[in-house]
Order: C-alpha cells, then sequence, then structure tokens
C-alpha cells in the first residue's frame, strides 16, 4: 500500500488497533486500542497504571497493527514510539474525538468524560516504520 492508502485503510471504520508494548522483563504485552491518525502519529487513551501504560512509561518502543480479518485479508503494521501526556484538557480533547470515532458523535462526550480523567493518559506514536499489505490471499 502506498502512504495515502495506509492510512485511509487504518482511518476507515472502527478497525481496533493491537497495541505491543514491552514487559520489564522483555517480553511483549499486546492489548487492543481505540486510536486516531493525527498526521503521522497514531494517539490512544490508555491509564497510566494499566500494564501497557505502565510498560509504556518505562520503555516508549511500541508496535501496532491494524487488520482486515476478512478475506481477502489486509493489514498495517506501524512501530514507533510513545510519548505520554498527562494534561487533562487534552487527555480529555482527544478521549472525546477518539470516542467519536468508536462509539458515535452522540455518544463521545460521555465516553470522553469517562475516559478524560485524572490518571489517563495520551498516547502519541510517533511512527518510525510502516509495513502496509492489501489483499494478501488474492
Amino acid at each position: 500500500m502506498t502512504k495515502d492508502q495506509w492510512q485511509k485503510f487504518i482511518s476507515e471504520g472502527t478497525h481496533t488497533a493491537k497495541l505491543s508494548t514491552v514487559r520489564a522483563d522483555g517480553s511483549p504485552h499486546i492489548a487492543p486500542v481505540w486510536f486516531l491518525l493525527d498526521g503521522d502519529d497514531i494517539v490512544f487513551n490508555t491509564g497510566a497504571d494499566t500494564v501497557k501504560g505502565r510498560n509504556m512509561a518505562r520503555d516508549g518502543r511500541v508496535s501496532l497493527c491494524v487488520d482486515d480479518d476478512r478475506p481477502p485479508f489486509s493489514f498495517v503494521t506501524l512501530q514507533g514510539r510513545a510519548e505520554l501526556s498527562d494534561r487533562l484538557e487534552e487527555v480529555r480533547d482527544w478521549a472525546t474525538r477518539i470516542a467519536a470515532r468508536y462509539m458515535g458523535e452522540d455518544l463521545a462526550e460521555q465516553y470522553g468524560a469517562r475516559n478524560g480523567v485524572p490518571g489517563e493518559l495520551l498516547v502519541r506514536v510517533r511512527i518510525e516504520k510502516v509495513i502496509a499489505l492489501a489483499d494478501v490471499a488474492d
């Protein structure tokens, strides 16, 4: 896929990203996340005390995979470094935007209020590498 194609692919619909972080012992931890593409960055929220939140605070290296599990199957993997922010205004703003994608505009404020509270983080991943393949079963 070209850059325009993979950016469109990961921005359409409600695909979650599977986020991989590095545990203290070096093993991987994987969890699904709601996200948005912001320019060339991936943006999502998580709790500071979650496994992924603690992992990223210690080691910012992450990988994400967004896939379409229906034939002919397509996927995008992204690698980069996570930057964390606990600025509440920023956390809530992005939580609301992200919720609009996944829950719809009518529930965005409700989910933004729920996910934009103290203890939550805004994560911005600066993408360093992309692997994007479309229609792999064709």
